[in-house]
């Protein structure tokens, strides 16, 4: 399984990467990872056709989008977006940020989990 990852370089610019999620087959119950260690759940709706200007994540987690889709640009001006059912995590807590917006003008409603 991939995600996305942002990330922050030395030079406060932000940065994609994907990163790759190991599964191991464990029968009936299906493919699973190894656990990944967690602080709280978060639950968050943003209204539709928002648009957030450059900012950096408050803190590094994952992030499940749960309804409404959704573009990312990071600093080199690359652009990815995401639909209900990614996650990806944001770890772009200094630097320059990253944007982000709605891009079918529905509500966002996500898990933000840190970590």
């Amino acid at each position: 399984m991939t995600i996305t990852k942002i990330s922050c370089d030395e030079s406060g610019n932000s940065f994609f990467e994907d990163v790759e999620i190991d599964i191991i087959d464990k029968g009936k119950i299906g493919k699973l990872s190894q656990d990944f260690p967690v602080k709280s759940l978060v639950f968050r709706e943003n209204e539709p056709g928002y648009d957030y200007d450059w900012h950096t994540a408050p803190r590094r987690q994952y992030i499940v989008l749960l309804e409404g889709a959704i573009s990312i640009e990071v600093t080199s001006g690359e652009i990815r977006e995401f639909y209900p059912g990614d996650v990806f995590i944001v770890a772009d807590t200094t630097g320059k940020g990253h944007k982000s917006k709605s891009i079918d003008g529905k509500a966002r409603k996500s898990l933000f989990i840190p970590f």
